[in-house]
């Protein structure tokens, strides 16, 4: 955070910017970001999703339905029904119907992860009050996508039991890999973000969050025209990757040494990521000229064995506790700042670009 707002105070800005606090998970992850000045918090429940609901058989689902937590939910089996089998629900020129088993595939599959994010809302209001905060929901980190019905169920549930929000973040289909593009049917998505989008201006408004959204420029501008402009866009990993861009052009030996030392480790590092890179894909080091090495940057294996791999790198030490790669790399960019921020406004401006066009007509 001391880092962040140096850097835009010596910059020479001088309005205002939001701290987000991503991926929180429990009351004490609060806490800690209240303490330290943050302003935005994204929930993450996560864990509580049960994304196998969606493949359960009937009495699989009756059971997981009664063992809900109806008293966190301040609910009851018979009170949610009555809510939603009897009227659809309208966004816009959509038609949102619940039957029986559509209505416990939803509330088996989420209803857990909304009780908690009531728990972690009211948290904060205690946390932080007196103070301005805005709170985005994320239930974007599961293996089966967000349907319709699953997304009026959500939101319809939260405001309910008074969670109040700016943005949320469905799981959409395709697929959203860290630091490469979309995976998937564009038209598709564009389909179904429009029904997204009218559930939360209906709902709402609030706005559709994109996470892992860095380098999914195939879907930006669908994203806008569907959303109307009320879309959360986060990114911020892939600024790694364009330092990586800057070092190879200015130290391509280190930049080497960083690749292969991403290649060993690869296997490993995937296992906290969805990701589908393969090794035997990536071009071999040995076979890479100084020349070619930016263009690591460009191909799809080698961008995310690079990608997830950036822990490993920036906190590798040798034997006698010496840095192998960070103390060099920082000292690269900080002697050449001019480089590595030519390199930052090319790839901000094409996750912008096509938000600011659309906003423009």
């Amino acid at each position: 955070m001391d880092d962040a707002m140096w850097g835009a105070f010596a910059e020479g800005w001088r309005s205002g910017f939001g701290a987000d606090a991503d991926h929180l998970k429990t009351p004490q992850d609060i806490d800690r970001c209240v303490a330290t000045g943050y302003t935005f918090y994204t929930f993450d429940p996560g864990e509580y999703v049960e994304s196998g609901a969606d493949n359960a058989s009937p009495q699989a689902l009756r059971t997981r339905w009664d063992e809900l937590p109806w008293e966190q939910l301040e609910d009851s089996p018979a009170a949610l029904a009555a809510r939603y089998l009897s009227t659809p629900v309208r966004c816009e020129e959509h038609i949102i119907r619940f039957d029986e088993l559509t209505l416990m595939r939803a509330a088996v599959k989420y209803g857990r992860a909304i009780a908690y994010v009531a728990l972690l809302y009211r948290h904060l209001a205690q946390a932080a009050t007196g103070r301005e905060w805005e709170v985005e929901i994320s239930v974007d980190e599961t293996e089966t996508p967000t349907t319709s019905a699953e997304h009026v169920y959500i939101a319809t549930e939260l405001r309910r039991l008074g969670v109040r929000w700016v943005s949320l973040a469905p799981r959409y289909i395709g697929r959203f890999e860290k630091g490469v593009n979309y995976i998937g049917d564009v038209n598709a998505f564009e389909a179904e973000m429009g029904v997204h989008a009218a559930i939360a201006r209906t709902l709402g408004p609030y706005k559709l969050s994109l996470h892992s959204g860095s380098d999914k420029f195939s879907v930006y501008e669908p994203t806008a025209r569907q959303t109307r402009g009320l879309v959360h866009l986060k990114t911020a990993g892939t600024s790694y990757l364009e330092a990586l861009r800057t070092i190879a052009v200015l130290e391509p030996d280190l930049l080497r040494s960083i690749y292969v030392f991403a290649r060993e480790h690869y296997e490993v590092d995937r296992a906290s990521y969805h990701v589908s890179a393969l090794l035997e894909h990536a071009p071999a080091p040995n076979a890479l000229t100084d020349a070619d090495l930016p263009g690591l940057l460009e191909q799809f294996d080698a961008r995310e064995i690079l990608h997830v791999t950036f822990g490993s790198v920036l906190t590798a030490r040798s034997a006698d506790g010496q840095t192998l790669f960070y103390d060099r790399l920082m000292e690269v960019l900080r002697t050449h700042p001019e480089a590595y921020a030519a390199d930052l406004v090319v790839h901000f401006l094409r996750h912008l670009r096509p938000f600011v066009i659309w906003g423009d007509r």
